[in-house]
Protein backbone atom coordinates (compact mmCIF):
# COMPACT_ATOMS: atom_id res chain seq x y z
CA UNK A 1 0.00 0.00 0.00
CA UNK A 2 1.49 3.43 -1.17
CA UNK A 3 2.37 5.89 2.06
CA UNK A 4 3.35 9.52 1.76
CA UNK A 5 7.20 9.05 1.55
CA UNK A 6 9.23 10.50 -1.53
CA UNK A 7 10.60 6.95 -2.07
CA UNK A 8 13.05 8.60 -4.61
CA UNK A 9 15.30 9.86 -0.99
CA UNK A 10 15.15 5.94 -0.82
CA UNK A 11 18.79 5.48 -1.82
CA UNK A 12 19.95 8.89 -0.74
CA UNK A 13 19.08 7.63 2.92
CA UNK A 14 20.76 3.94 2.72
CA UNK A 15 23.74 5.80 1.21
CA UNK A 16 24.31 8.01 3.87
CA UNK A 17 23.77 5.24 6.58
CA UNK A 18 26.30 2.86 5.06
CA UNK A 19 29.13 5.92 4.19
CA UNK A 20 28.71 8.32 7.73
CA UNK A 21 26.12 6.57 9.75
CA UNK A 22 23.30 9.04 9.19
CA UNK A 23 21.43 11.13 6.95
CA UNK A 24 19.57 14.16 6.70
CA UNK A 25 16.76 14.74 3.96
CA UNK A 26 14.52 16.91 2.96
CA UNK A 27 10.56 17.22 1.55
CA UNK A 28 10.53 13.68 2.84
CA UNK A 29 6.55 13.71 3.29
CA UNK A 30 4.07 16.30 1.76
CA UNK A 31 4.00 20.01 3.16
CA UNK A 32 0.11 19.43 3.28
CA UNK A 33 0.73 16.22 6.03
CA UNK A 34 4.02 17.76 7.83
CA UNK A 35 1.59 21.21 8.67
CA UNK A 36 -1.26 19.02 10.10
CA UNK A 37 1.52 17.03 12.08
CA UNK A 38 2.96 20.60 13.22
CA UNK A 39 -0.86 21.48 14.23
CA UNK A 40 -1.55 18.52 16.15
CA UNK A 41 1.51 18.98 17.90
CA UNK A 42 0.59 22.15 19.08
CA UNK A 43 -3.16 21.15 19.79
CA UNK A 44 -1.72 18.99 22.10
CA UNK A 45 0.89 21.08 23.45
CA UNK A 46 -2.25 23.85 24.24
CA UNK A 47 -4.40 21.01 25.67
CA UNK A 48 -2.21 19.85 28.16
CA UNK A 49 -1.45 16.66 26.88
CA UNK A 50 2.14 17.00 26.50
CA UNK A 51 4.60 15.67 29.40
CA UNK A 52 7.77 16.96 30.81
CA UNK A 53 10.26 14.21 29.15
CA UNK A 54 12.48 12.22 31.44
CA UNK A 55 15.89 10.89 31.35
CA UNK A 56 16.63 6.77 31.99
CA UNK A 57 14.09 4.56 32.06
CA UNK A 58 11.76 2.29 34.25
CA UNK A 59 12.58 3.00 37.88
CA UNK A 60 15.27 4.92 36.90
CA UNK A 61 13.07 7.39 35.03
CA UNK A 62 13.33 11.13 36.09
CA UNK A 63 12.49 14.57 35.07
CA UNK A 64 15.61 16.59 35.09
CA UNK A 65 15.00 19.93 33.55
CA UNK A 66 18.87 20.97 33.48
CA UNK A 67 19.38 18.12 31.12
CA UNK A 68 16.43 17.91 28.91
CA UNK A 69 13.61 20.42 28.53
CA UNK A 70 11.01 19.16 25.89
CA UNK A 71 7.06 18.12 27.10
CA UNK A 72 6.46 14.75 24.80
CA UNK A 73 3.19 12.46 23.90
CA UNK A 74 3.91 9.08 22.33
CA UNK A 75 1.60 8.42 19.39
CA UNK A 76 -0.14 5.73 18.78
CA UNK A 77 -2.24 3.83 15.71
CA UNK A 78 -5.93 5.51 15.94
CA UNK A 79 -5.16 8.83 17.38
CA UNK A 80 -5.12 11.07 14.65
CA UNK A 81 -5.39 10.56 10.84
CA UNK A 82 -2.13 12.91 10.42
CA UNK A 83 -0.26 10.14 12.88
CA UNK A 84 -1.45 7.11 11.24
CA UNK A 85 0.18 8.46 7.75
CA UNK A 86 3.43 9.32 9.07
CA UNK A 87 3.98 5.98 11.16
CA UNK A 88 2.53 4.01 7.73
CA UNK A 89 5.68 6.04 6.30
CA UNK A 90 7.81 5.16 8.75
CA UNK A 91 6.99 1.30 8.42
CA UNK A 92 7.86 1.82 4.91
CA UNK A 93 10.89 3.33 5.73
CA UNK A 94 11.82 0.47 8.43
CA UNK A 95 11.34 -2.18 5.43
CA UNK A 96 13.73 -0.57 3.10
CA UNK A 97 15.86 -0.16 5.80
CA UNK A 98 15.69 -4.24 6.40
CA UNK A 99 16.05 -5.02 2.72
CA UNK A 100 19.13 -2.73 2.59
CA UNK A 101 21.26 -3.34 5.56
CA UNK A 102 19.21 -6.62 7.17
CA UNK A 103 18.88 -4.90 10.78
CA UNK A 104 15.90 -7.36 11.77
CA UNK A 105 14.35 -3.74 12.57
CA UNK A 106 10.87 -5.31 13.70
CA UNK A 107 8.91 -1.84 15.19
CA UNK A 108 9.26 1.69 15.23
CA UNK A 109 8.11 4.16 18.03
CA UNK A 110 8.09 7.79 18.02
CA UNK A 111 6.45 10.84 20.21
CA UNK A 112 5.85 14.51 19.52
CA UNK A 113 8.45 17.03 21.35
CA UNK A 114 7.79 20.14 21.70
CA UNK A 115 10.86 22.40 23.34
CA UNK A 116 9.48 25.79 24.55
CA UNK A 117 11.77 28.76 23.86
CA UNK A 118 15.12 28.61 25.81
CA UNK A 119 14.91 24.17 26.33
CA UNK A 120 17.49 22.17 25.34
CA UNK A 121 18.88 18.74 25.70
CA UNK A 122 22.35 18.00 26.25
CA UNK A 123 24.63 15.66 24.76
CA UNK A 124 23.60 11.93 24.52
CA UNK A 125 23.39 8.66 23.07
CA UNK A 126 19.82 7.05 22.48
CA UNK A 127 20.64 3.74 23.41
CA UNK A 128 20.07 2.84 26.72
CA UNK A 129 22.64 1.04 28.95
CA UNK A 130 20.68 -1.94 29.48
CA UNK A 131 18.27 -2.41 26.57
CA UNK A 132 20.20 -2.67 23.30
CA UNK A 133 17.11 -2.87 20.85
CA UNK A 134 16.85 0.86 19.47
CA UNK A 135 18.96 0.85 16.37
CA UNK A 136 18.13 3.47 14.41
CA UNK A 137 16.82 7.04 15.57
CA UNK A 138 14.93 9.36 13.41
CA UNK A 139 13.96 13.27 14.19
CA UNK A 140 10.95 14.74 11.49
CA UNK A 141 10.46 18.33 12.00
CA UNK A 142 7.76 20.60 12.29
CA UNK A 143 8.73 24.01 12.28
CA UNK A 144 7.84 26.43 9.22
CA UNK A 145 10.73 29.30 8.02
CA UNK A 146 13.27 28.06 10.66
CA UNK A 147 15.74 30.79 10.56
CA UNK A 148 19.57 29.85 11.65
CA UNK A 149 20.05 32.71 14.30
CA UNK A 150 16.75 31.27 15.88
CA UNK A 151 19.08 28.38 17.16
CA UNK A 152 17.52 25.01 18.11
CA UNK A 153 19.68 23.02 16.24
CA UNK A 154 20.71 19.15 16.47
CA UNK A 155 24.23 19.47 16.89
CA UNK A 156 25.80 16.04 15.63
CA UNK A 157 29.05 14.33 16.91
CA UNK A 158 30.21 12.16 13.68
CA UNK A 159 33.27 10.19 14.78
CA UNK A 160 35.18 11.30 11.21
CA UNK A 161 34.86 14.81 12.06
CA UNK A 162 34.21 18.14 13.57
CA UNK A 163 30.65 18.44 15.06
CA UNK A 164 27.47 19.49 12.66
CA UNK A 165 24.98 21.43 13.23
CA UNK A 166 21.37 20.52 11.67
CA UNK A 167 18.56 22.90 11.49
CA UNK A 168 14.91 21.81 12.56
CA UNK A 169 13.28 22.64 8.97
CA UNK A 170 9.95 21.27 8.65
CA UNK A 171 9.91 18.43 6.27
CA UNK A 172 13.51 17.27 7.22
CA UNK A 173 14.25 14.22 8.12
CA UNK A 174 17.53 13.24 10.49
CA UNK A 175 18.58 9.58 10.78
CA UNK A 176 21.50 8.13 12.09
CA UNK A 177 22.55 5.15 14.64
CA UNK A 178 21.76 5.59 17.94
CA UNK A 179 24.21 3.81 19.58
CA UNK A 180 27.17 5.69 17.56
CA UNK A 181 26.52 9.17 17.27
CA UNK A 182 26.24 11.85 20.54
CA UNK A 183 24.05 14.33 19.70
CA UNK A 184 22.25 17.62 21.55
CA UNK A 185 19.20 19.87 21.12
CA UNK A 186 20.66 23.25 21.39
CA UNK A 187 18.45 26.19 22.90
CA UNK A 188 16.09 28.07 20.65
CA UNK A 189 14.60 31.70 20.74
CA UNK A 190 10.92 30.13 19.18
CA UNK A 191 8.89 27.11 20.33
CA UNK A 192 10.63 23.87 17.98
CA UNK A 193 8.03 20.81 16.95
CA UNK A 194 9.24 17.54 15.56
CA UNK A 195 8.52 13.76 15.85
CA UNK A 196 11.39 12.27 17.49
CA UNK A 197 11.90 7.81 16.97
CA UNK A 198 13.44 4.80 17.43
CA UNK A 199 13.31 1.99 14.81
CA UNK A 200 14.26 -1.30 17.27
CA UNK A 201 15.08 -4.39 16.74
CA UNK A 202 12.99 -7.44 18.70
Amino acid sequence: MPTDLDLQLLPLIIDDLARQGWSRQTAVLPDSLTRELANECRSRGQNGALNPAGVGRGSALAVREGIRGDQIQWLETGQHPACDRYLAAMDELRQALNQAFFLGLADYESHFALYPPGAFYQKHLDRFHDDDRRTLSAVFYLNDNWQAEQGGALRIYPADGAALDLLPEAGSLVLFLSAELPHEVLPASRERLSLTGWFRRR
